[in-house]
């Protein structure tokens, strides 16, 4: 059985790339980890998941906020939008 896992779509260059930042950084990616471990309990057999896709979801996280998206089918969380706030 495949692995839920998350990922920067379309790559990290393109939705991290020029945020120089690494803590904010890290806890986007710590709480993309949660984000996973949620959706493993919630979609138990994710590859054979036959509805629609959850909504995208926005978390906010010290620093910035970031835009998801839970794929079941692809056991994936995907990272879209990372937005560092103004300082």
């Amino acid at each position: 059985m495949a692995e839920w896992r998350w990922e920067y779509d379309p790559t990290a260059e393109h939705v991290i790339g020029g945020i120089d930042d690494l803590a904010f950084i890290a806890r986007v990616e710590e709480t993309a980890d949660e984000l996973v471990r949620a959706a493993a309990a919630q979609y138990l057999e994710g590859t054979l998941y036959q509805g629609a896709s959850p909504a995208l979801g926005q978390e906010i996280v010290p620093g910035g906020m970031f835009v998801h998206q839970t794929v079941p089918r692809h056991q994936h969380v995907y990272i879209l939008q990372v937005t560092l706030a103004p300082r």
